[in-house]
């Protein structure tokens, strides 16, 4: 019963990160995404071609990774906002920073949504996997929650505050990350979306095993620590997840989730991406924290079951592979 208690108690905390307010923060705690990933970051490709990307990157600076890709897709408007259409500016200021770090959970949400953002502006980094018992790769720090991200030193944390600060370095210190419009999906995916993943990936015995054996092949384990945590901790969270149902006044776990995957479709309004042609902070936030589900059998019911899959192949090929280097 200890053993249960204590990885109950660790997928909780794996999935605190990323929201500053205190009541955000009591929700989060109890959120548990630990099989939000099944696949890799992939980099988002926000130039027409390669080419032209390649042409950008040289301009302005940044950082490219050698595969430049395509298989995501944002739109892009006469109403877009200045996160989409500043990606085409030739003027944009310089940013080439020589190391950036991130200290993440595989499976956190916030983590994956942070990880968009590199991917999709090409910016490399580096993980490190923060072990979420002891915590000590993160001993320097005063915040003890994840993600944490290192830019030449400096550090930042919280998910939206990351963005927006990377977001000021690639363009200009006095723009504005998002529209009314991306703010208001933004706050959908931190206080909406993320609360129906854990009840859809944890749903039966089977689901929580699914998600828990992904999880224990990314972490820092040990070979016994992997097998106790699969089990042990697929069983606690099974019964964790019926709690966030209930907390959250979810009756049928896959409704929840097509719901709100037909939300998102809903709200492009014929558009390719929220932010017109290409991608803007909110498309990125969502496809972000969708990612890690995407081959798990809740991912692949969402898929088959919704209108989100344009959108969502659309945003794998703009994303392409990610800028993460080891």
């Amino acid at each position: 019963m200890r053993r249960l208690n204590q990885f109950a108690s660790l997928s909780r905390a794996i999935y605190a990160g990323g929201i500053s307010s205190s009541a955000a923060t009591t929700q989060h705690r109890l959120l548990v995404l630990p099989a939000l990933l099944s696949t890799t970051s992939a980099a988002y490709n926000n130039s027409n071609n390669n080419s032209n990307f390649s042409s950008l990157a040289r301009k302005t600076g940044i950082t490219a990774h050698p595969s430049i890709v395509g298989s995501g897709v944002f739109f892009f408007s006469a109403t877009a906002s200045a996160s989409s259409l500043a990606q085409d500016s030739p003027s944009l200021p310089k940013f080439a920073p020589k190391e950036v770090v991130l200290y993440q959970y595989e499976a956190c949400p916030f983590c994956n949504k942070v990880k968009a953002f590199l991917d999709y502006n090409k910016i490399q980094y580096k993980v490190v996997e923060v072990n979420p018992i002891s915590k000590k790769e993160i001993k320097w720090s005063d915040y003890k929650k994840v993600p944490i991200l290192t830019v030449d030193g400096d550090h930042m944390v919280d998910s939206l505050n990351i963005i927006n600060q990377l977001y000021r370095k690639l363009h200009s210190e006095d723009t504005v990350p998002e529209s009314d419009e991306e703010k208001k999906w933004l706050g959908w995916v931190d206080n909406h979306l993320v609360h129906v993943l854990s009840p859809n990936i944890y749903r039966s015995p089977a689901e929580a095993l699914e998600s828990f054996n992904y999880i224990t092949t990314h972490g820092n384990f040990s070979f016994t620590e992997r097998l106790v945590a699969k089990y042990t901790g697929a069983a606690a969270m099974y019964f964790v997840s019926k709690k966030l149902k209930k907390r959250h006044n979810i009756t049928d776990e896959r409704k929840a989730l097509y719901d709100a995957a037909e939300t998102w479709v809903e709200a492009l309004n014929g558009r390719k991406y929220l932010g017109g042609s290409k991608p803007n902070l909110a498309d990125l936030a969502v496809f972000g924290v969708l990612r890690p589900i995407r081959n798990l059998k809740s991912g692949k019911d969402m898929v088959e079951h919704t209108h989100i899959k344009d959108w969502y192949g659309q945003m794998e090929s703009a994303v392409g592979e990610s800028s993460r280097i080891n």
